[in-house]
């Protein structure tokens, strides 16, 4: 029987899509309060679920799955920044998340927000 986290303590608020928004990617606020594509190793403060209108959904608490690039990143609590391309990655000098599972195969975690 697999496990699924998908959507458990979802909380998403709607936000004004920079012009770089895209779903499916880790985001941050720019300094115009607008949800934006991170660059490498920035913090990220969730992810894009879906952009319409303007406006972007994004997931800031809950469980999300996540693309990651390098190593594959440890389960537990794990430091981790954006890696530039919209996923994750392992940076000692990034944010702590509850990553509770990795798919080697699909390159993605599932981390707690």
């Amino acid at each position: 029987m697999a496990i699924s986290y998908e959507e458990i303590g979802a909380m998403c608020v709607t936000a004004t899509a920079a012009s770089t928004a895209a779903a499916g990617k880790v985001c941050k606020l720019d300094s115009g309060g607008r949800a934006a594509n991170c660059t490498a190793g920035d913090r990220f403060c969730g992810l894009v679920l879906h952009v319409r209108g303007g406006n972007a959904a994004v997931q800031v608490g809950g469980f999300a799955q996540v693309g990651y690039t390098g190593s594959v990143p440890a389960m537990g609590y794990t430091k981790l920044s954006a890696d530039g391309s919209g996923g994750v990655k392992g940076d000692t000098a990034g944010t702590e998340y509850l990553v509770a599972a990795v798919d080697t195969v699909k390159k993605t975690v599932t981390i707690l927000l």
